[in-house]
């Protein structure tokens, strides 16, 4: 199931639906996603983003084909460009959206976003929203590899996570 979800500021979230248990994703989305380009400045309804919302199993493969690791993880993204900076520690340049608006592509796996929203006892809609939040910066460029890098990503995302009333999962 293919559904095209414009939300009420903006952000274009094309929803590949693999998985029938994540009704209420498009909501999710359209917060996650405009939160985190409004806190950076960026207009939201100009950029598109690409989500595959799917199970363990789907996952799996793509971590096995696309990072070698063949086991599920929560989430993955595939940037449309590299916009990481040029060192460790410095914050990616703004993204121009051009003529070509899209961020990039997203997929999240039900079960283990499920499972570790009850393993951290937090609600399973805040754990979503922050996997998403975690998503979009890495579409625009952020990373946690360099322990310099994970330390701007994570304070992004809980200064983006408290507009949203989601507590720092840091």
């Amino acid at each position: 199931m293919r559904a095209h979800f414009r939300g009420g500021r903006g952000v274009t979230v094309e929803i590949v639906l693999e998985d029938a248990r994540w009704a209420g994703l498009a909501a999710l989305a359209d917060k996650a996603c405009d939160a985190t380009l409004s806190h950076l400045g960026l207009s939201p309804k100009a950029w598109d983003i690409s989500l595959l919302a799917c199970d363990d199993a789907r996952i799996a493969t793509l971590n096995a084909e696309f990072r070698d690791k063949p086991q599920p993880t929560n989430v993955l993204s595939w940037p449309a460009q590299n916009r990481a900076p040029a060192a460790p520690g410095q914050v990616p340049a703004r993204p121009d959206p051009g003529p070509d608006p899209e961020l990039g592509d997203i997929a999240i796996a039900f079960d283990t976003c499920a499972r570790e929203a009850t393993v951290a006892g937090v609600a399973f809609d805040d754990h979503v929203t922050h996997l998403l939040v975690h998503a979009t910066l890495h579409l625009l460029g952020y990373d946690h590899i360099d322990d310099a890098d994970a330390s701007i990503m994570e304070q992004t995302e809980a200064e983006i996570l408290a507009t949203l009333g989601v507590a720092n999962p840091y």
